[in-house]
Formats: C-alpha cells, sequence, structure tokens
C-alpha cells in the first residue's frame, strides 16, 4: 500500500522552519521552564547587623517556646482548622523541623530594616555580615539559602546600595567559595533600566572575583505600580525575563510599599486585598514558563502577647491562600511566625497528597478513572507532588506507595526537559530534599 502523499513539499517544510527561527531560540533560551530545584517555602528577613551563626537555631528555640507556651504544635493545627490525625502528624514534623532547620531562606536588610545609619556603619555592617555568613556556612549552621537586600537603586540610595552590594559579594568571595544557596536582592524595581543595570553590576562583580558568568543571580521585589504598568501602557516586569535572561532568580512581591503607592489605607493593606491579587496574577503571567521563581509578601499581624492565637489563624490561612494560588514562598518577619507558616505548609501537601498521587498513579499506568489527565496536568500533578516532598511535607517512601514513582520518574514527569538530566537521575540527597545533617546542601 502506498504511503499517502500531502501537498506540502519539503521546501514548503523548510521555508516554515526558517520563519520559525527566531521563535524557536526565543523558546529555547527565554522559556527554560523550572529547573526542578529545591524552592524554600519562605523568606526571613533580618536586620543585618542582627545576625549571628547561631541566628536560625535561635529563631527555632523561639518559635518554639511560644509554640509551647499556646498549648503546643498539635493544638496550633487544631487553630488552623486540620482534622486531630493531621494536627498530630503535622505538629510532629514542624517540631522537628524547627528544631533542625527552622529558617530555610535568610535575607540580611540594609534595606527598610536598616535604614539610613551612615556610610561609616553601613560599610561596617557590610564587611561584618559576609564575614558572619562565610563563618555560618563554614560550621554548617546557615540556612540553604543565605543573602541580603541592599538598597534600591533609585538615585539617592544607588550608590550606596551598589556599595554594601560590593562589600558583601568581595568580602564572601575573599573568605572562600561563596555559598551555593547565596541570594541577593534588588528591592523597589521601578523600570526595566534598573534590572539592566544590576545585571551590569552583578557581571562585573563576576568578572572581578573570577567567578562564572551568570553565578551572580538576583531577586527582584515588586513593590511599585510602575513596574505593573509602565507609562507607555506595557507592563514592564513583563519584560525582565528577556531583558535579562537567566539572570533573575525569582520576583517577591511587596505587600505594604505596593498597597500604600495605591493609597491603600494602612488598615486595608493586605496579602488579600485586591490590588495584591491583581498584582500577582500579573507577576504570574510575566514569569510563566520562564523558571523564574515567585514569592507572595508578608502579613504585619504578628503572633505576640495576647494576639498569637488570632495572629496563627490570619498567617495560616493567608499561607494557605497563596499555596492554593501558586505562590509556594511567603515572607516571615517574626519568629512566632515559623510554626503557623510550616504547619500551613505541611498540611497542605499532606492533604493533597492522596487524591494527587491516585491521579499520577492512573496517569501512569494508563488506567481508566474518574477523571482523564492530559500530560499538562500530570505534570501540575508530579509538580505538587514534589514540591511536598522537596519542602519535608511528604515521604518519598509514601509517594512510592501511593502513586507507583520515585524521585527520578517523579522528577522526571514534573520536569521533562529534565528527565534525561542528571537532575533526573539523581539520587534523594542530589534532588534538592530537605538533609537536616546538611543544611547546605541546597540547590543555588
Amino acid at each position: 500500500m502506498a504511503a499517502p502523499s500531502g501537498s506540502l513539499t519539503p521546501k514548503d517544510l523548510t521555508q516554515i522552519d526558517v520563519q520559525l527561527a527566531a521563535t524557536d531560540q526565543l523558546l529555547e533560551r527565554n522559556y527554560p521552564g523550572d529547573d526542578g530545584s529545591r524552592q524554600p517555602v519562605h523568606t526571613v528577613y533580618v536586620p543585618a547587623d542582627r545576625f549571628t551563626p547561631s541566628f536560625p537555631s535561635d529563631w527555632g528555640a523561639q518559635a518554639l517556646a511560644t509554640a509551647e507556651a499556646h498549648g503546643g504544635l498539635e493544638r496550633l493545627g487544631h487553630l488552623l482548622g486540620q482534622e486531630p490525625d493531621l494536627a498530630e502528624a503535622v505538629a510532629s514534623q514542624v517540631q522537628a523541623k524547627l528544631e533542625s532547620e527552622p529558617v530555610e531562606d535568610l535575607r540580611l536588610d540594609f534595606e527598610d530594616g536598616f535604614g539610613d545609619r551612615g556610610d561609616d556603619a553601613e560599610d561596617a555592617a557590610a564587611v561584618a555580615a559576609a564575614s558572619a555568613v562565610a563563618e555560618a556556612v563554614a560550621a554548617g549552621s546557615a540556612p540553604p539559602f543565605i543573602g541580603i537586600r541592599f538598597k534600591c537603586f533609585e538615585a539617592a540610595t544607588r550608590a550606596r546600595g551598589l556599595r554594601t552590594l560590593d562589600l558583601f559579594v568581595s568580602g564572601l568571595a575573599a573568605a572562600g567559595e561563596l555559598p551555593r544557596g547565596l541570594i541577593l536582592t534588588l528591592p523597589k524595581v521601578t523600570t526595566v533600566a534598573q534590572v539592566k543595570a544590576m545585571d551590569f553590576a552583578v557581571s562585573r562583580l563576576e568578572e572581578a572575583h573570577s567567578l562564572p558568568a551568570g553565578r551572580l543571580r538576583f531577586e527582584v521585589q515588586v513593590e511599585t505600580p510602575q513596574l505593573i504598568l509602565g507609562p507607555d501602557g506595557t507592563s514592564p516586569v513583563a519584560q525582565l525575563p528577556h531583558a535579562v535572561p537567566g539572570r533573575i532568580s525569582s520576583l517577591h512581591y511587596g505587600t505594604y510599599d505596593y498597597s500604600a503607592s495605591l493609597q491603600i489605607s494602612a488598615e486595608h493593606q493586605s496579602m488579600e486585598h485586591p490590588v495584591a491579587d491583581f498584582a500577582k496574577e500579573v507577576m504570574q503571567l510575566a514569569v510563566a514558563g520562564t523558571g523564574i521563581r515567585l514569592s507572595d509578601g508578608s502579613t504585619n499581624i504578628i503572633p505576640v502577647g495576647d494576639n498569637v492565637e488570632n495572629a496563627w489563624r490570619l498567617h495560616g490561612r493567608l499561607v494557605r491562600r497563596s499555596l492554593e494560588r501558586g505562590y509556594y514562598q511567603g515572607w516571615d518577619l517574626h519568629p512566632a511566625q515559623l510554626p503557623s507558616r510550616f504547619a500551613a505548609t505541611y498540611a497542605f501537601y499532606r492533604q493533597g497528597l492522596p487524591a494527587a498521587a491516585a491521579r499520577l498513579r492512573k496517569y501512569v499506568e494508563h488506567t481508566e478513572g474518574g477523571v482523564m489527565d492530559e500530560p499538562a496536568t500530570a505534570r501540575a500533578l508530579a509538580a505538587f507532588v514534589l514540591r511536598g516532598v522537596q519542602c519535608g511535607a511528604v515521604d518519598a517512601e509514601d509517594v512510592l506507595a501511593l502513586a507507583g514513582v520515585g524521585i527520578p520518574q517523579l522528577t522526571g514527569l514534573a520536569h521533562p526537559r529534565l528527565a534525561q538530566s542528571s537532575l533526573a537521575d539523581s539520587s534523594l540527597a542530589e534532588s534538592g530534599l530537605p538533609h537536616t545533617s546538611n543544611p547546605q546542601g541546597a540547590h543555588s
């Protein structure tokens, strides 16, 4: 039987390939997808001069003490609406987490949390911060991800911010190899030009310290309406991934600066205000497929004094809300927020695991069920389960039992481009999974 013939010739197909060459290059370069490595569930901000190598363990102890003073971690689970069995299991996990790795991502703050103390004081603090971080990394007490937030690139603070960045990075480089989880945060960005300037600055630092090109990636804080909607009617935040491809690691939403810029009264400034949701939806669209990650902001309602339980309920609900909306990271500002952060996060993944694993098993085994999932949905299911494993909420053994897949196959399903890479073939220890004995074993 003769093969069916069509009307398009090889010349036609070649012409189409030529027409789409730029599109192919754009998709390959600018839309690599998530790299499958561990993402911290939170970022803790602390004034830079308050950091010591014991800071994470100190915060963990304070968090546990607050929980103990208010009925324990299991009671916290009940306050967050967890069923008794779930509250008991989550409480055990949170206890272990606060004892072993209470802070996943730490930002030593030279911006709002530090203020203007004069050049001599900030110079000294920047040098001291580099030394303290290097000491913590060497001692194994540093969080998996750590870095600084320096002052923004507006004219009044630009030189100061760049000098602090320079002193910190140069101090770390002089002390030895940079931390694998080093994070640099550029705040109050308003234009694409400021991000390009940051790209130039870190490129020069890489050259000065003989670092590989692209080693110094940075976060962009979305705190101004000008970054969401520019003066020409376009969205500058959507241009950022393509202005400096591969350089931006994440976008972080700034709850209070952004809300205040839109004249939202202080009483109503919140992570769940409609202006916040709009900005965060634009951010999601801007970075979809680029591999750039997202972080929600913070709540300034702190669990202290007579407000502990109400603040826990609020924080737990907001953490859950962010997770449900695809924001897997947020800011924490006080040690008493750690219990509700981890309790809400672990419950989210543990509650979702059975259904997600069952659907994933049906997809992998090609069995029929009540839902016919497409490859894109299977990727989402696998990514959800993988995040649960990476943050420590669920065990790899449970995933294997429920979904019938191990970590390499799970990673390949979640991130198909990595299916043939070393990450997909890696062991549990190399997959970005949390390890209490080696907190520096995270992907940078």
